[in-house]
């Protein structure tokens, strides 16, 4: 029995309003069942032709599918109840959810002129765009590479089960000796978004603004107008709703979630709290160390990305325009190089077009693909251009300054079975929970959203680590599975952890650099546009970055050992890696290995197109 279009539940690859994989399986489950329901009404039905409308005993025709007897009465019953979880289905992500696609009227009778095109529908270009679209008088071009996000980005839970799909630019960084040797050719895997939404589409929705001195430090280096005094009235703003229609989705949702993992969570502050860091409800001025279950991007069980709070149902707005999958090749200077004048893009990978720039360009593709445009136009390092022959229009250090978060994963190991084995009935029963009242597991995150500032050097206010924290359950194959392919772990190391998890609870725990030092390189493969960039991250290139993340292992070490982790009989699992195990167990020499192994990106990279004053 083939579902209706509007239902689809065909595995695809990012394709609009369809499931990339994650939930799939438990609705083909489904299916399967609804196939056995719909045959049996269906010789139900002919039953009652042939003999009237009389009561039937369904064990005439069940056969092997189903000894179950029934007159007809369950039987609709379970019908109903199949059709109401396919419709919660397709409520989950409904096109009309997202902002219209302006592609075949482009087509069909070409592009005006605008007063600002927008390359990038993400964090950035969706608020942008939605704020400059409020002026009727001016014209706003939306371009954004990807389509509308998969059920999989409304659903928190699954959120790793959109990397390595079409949803994403799946990058990998060039190889390095000093870090991601336990992934797939020694190389980190660097997912971005690549929808509406962009990577707020597909990130762990954790709410934190940045602290003080970090705006503060901003301002001091010439970026007028980016202290923290400056920027605090519109974080305010953008998550308060003061009644203005012109959001007709509201501003930024934010909400806290319990863990439903409550013996972990308890574990995990009372652990924290005899090594005196302190439970804090908000990271605000003046407050920020300590360990807080953050709030999260989230409404009714669902994401509530950039890309719907600002751009969701603007048809009402003629003055603005979105074009999806249209993939911006490069930007047409005027004749002095000082100014965009237009954009070339190439449409569903078809059709070449380009759109026409009256007033402003402005460029959000995120923190590899803008880079990656401006040298394919002729921005970027002489030196490098010119090895490309590429015609140089601005001498800049572009996709220099490559700054990223990295992290270590550590695994600790809970031999007291804090919560019951998981089964697949489990993910059944979640998976109802969610489809009929958006609630339960799959609506929040979970342990995942307490999170952790610590200052290692105990020398003022501000942290230089941050932790963050995944719990499996027991038996929790799939999540386990869907976490390591996402980082691309070696085969051997799956194993490994695979094993642990028979037995005990597994939290990942991942300490990561709140200010690193070490910064990396972009630069352009050939000059073609589909060609993805060089990604030299150079992680620990500067070795207090080492010093830092050494630290921060040092404090897992000691909160291992505290009251509360031993209560749960909590031990740090340490793989087997020859390399490392050559060293003393649990020494410098050997978390330095360690490190080589299992750091990696926690999905922040940054500094590529650096804001700065002119004289920088």
């Amino acid at each position: 029995v083939q579902p209706t279009t509007d239902v689809s539940v065909t595995q695809g690859k990012g394709k609009e309003g369809i499931s990339v994989n994650c939930c799939i399986s438990l609705i083909h489950t489904i299916l399967g069942l609804y196939k056995i329901v719909f045959l049996l009404l269906q010789q139900t039905f002919q039953l009652h032709k042939k003999q009237g409308p009389k009561r039937v005993m369904t064990s005439q025709f069940l056969g092997e599918q189903c000894a179950a007897q029934s007159v007809g009465t369950f039987n609709t019953m379970v019908n109903t109840l199949l059709q109401t979880l396919l419709a919660a289905q397709c409520a989950i992500s409904p096109p009309e959810l997202w902002p219209p696609d302006h592609a075949d009227e482009a087509l069909k009778n070409g592009l005006d002129t605008y007063d600002f095109v927008v390359v990038g529908a993400g964090s950035a270009g969706s608020v942008l765009a939605s704020r400059l679209s409020e002026n009727p008088n001016w014209k706003v071009l939306v371009l954004e590479a990807g389509g509308d996000p998969p059920q999989e980005s409304e659903i928190p839970t699954l959120i790793f089960s959109m990397e390595h799909t079409g949803v994403t630019w799946n990058y990998l960084t060039e190889y390095s000796e000093t870090s991601c040797w336990a992934f797939v050719d020694r190389r980190c895997y660097w997912p971005r978004g690549k929808m509406i939404g962009g990577s707020g589409a597909v990130n762990a929705m954790f709410y934190v603004r940045g602290n003080r001195r970090d705006f503060d430090g901003w301002a001091k280096a010439g970026n007028t107008g980016w202290g923290w005094d400056d920027v605090l009235p519109y974080f305010e703003r953008s998550v308060q709703s003061v009644g203005n229609d012109t959001y007709p989705q509201g501003y930024l949702s934010l909400n806290r979630f319990a863990a439903d993992d409550p013996d972990i969570e308890e574990m995990m502050y009372k652990g924290t709290a005899e090594l005196g860091i302190p439970r804090v409800f908000e990271f605000t001025e003046g407050s920020y160390i300590g360990y807080s279950n953050l709030p999260l991007t989230l409404s009714n069980g669902r994401r509530m990305s950039s890309g719907k709070s600002f751009l969701a149902k603007l048809a009402q707005r003629p003055n603005l325009h979105v074009i999806k999958n249209a993939l911006a090749t490069k930007l047409n200077f005027d004749a002095d190089g000082k100014r965009v004048s237009a954009v070339s893009f190439k449409l569903r990978d078809k059709y070449e077009m380009t759109a026409k720039v009256k007033r402003e360009l402005v460029l959000t593709a995120g923190s590899i693909e803008s880079p990656k445009l401006l040298l394919l136009s002729g921005v970027g390092p002489a030196q490098h251009l010119k090895d490309l022959q590429v015609p140089l229009i601005q001498d800049l250090p572009v996709g220099e300054n490559l700054i990223d978060h990295v992290q270590v994963l550590l695994f600790i190991k809970l031999n007291e079975h804090v919560s019951p084995k998981s089964t697949s009935l489990d993910d059944l029963d979640s998976t109802y929970n969610y489809l009929i009242h958006r609630a339960g597991p799959l609506a929040t995150r979970g342990t995942a959203s307490i999170t952790g500032f610590i200052n290692t050097l105990n020398d003022g206010p501000y942290p230089d680590i941050e932790y963050q924290h995944f719990n499996l359950r027991r038996g929790a194959f799939g999540g386990l599975q869907i976490f390591v392919d996402s980082f691309n772990f070696q085969e051997d190391f799956k194993a490994q952890l695979r094993n642990v998890l028979e037995t005990a609870d597994l939290l990942l725990v991942g300490p990561t650099l709140s200010n690193p030092k070490s910064t990396g390189r972009l630069q352009l493969n050939g000059t073609n546009y589909k060609y993805p960039p060089m990604l030299k991250h150079n992680y620990f290139s500067d070795p207090e970055d080492m010093a830092t993340l050494l630290r921060a292992i040092r404090f897992q070490e000691q909160l291992v050992n505290t009251a509360a982790y031993r209560a749960l009989n909590a031990s740090l699992v340490l793989p087997t890696i020859d390399e490392c195990d050559a060293f003393e167990s649990q020494s410098d020499d050997y978390w330095r290995c360690y490190i080589k192994y299992f750091s990696c990106t926690i999905y922040h990279q940054s500094g590529t197109v650096k804001m700065a004053p002119e004289t920088d």
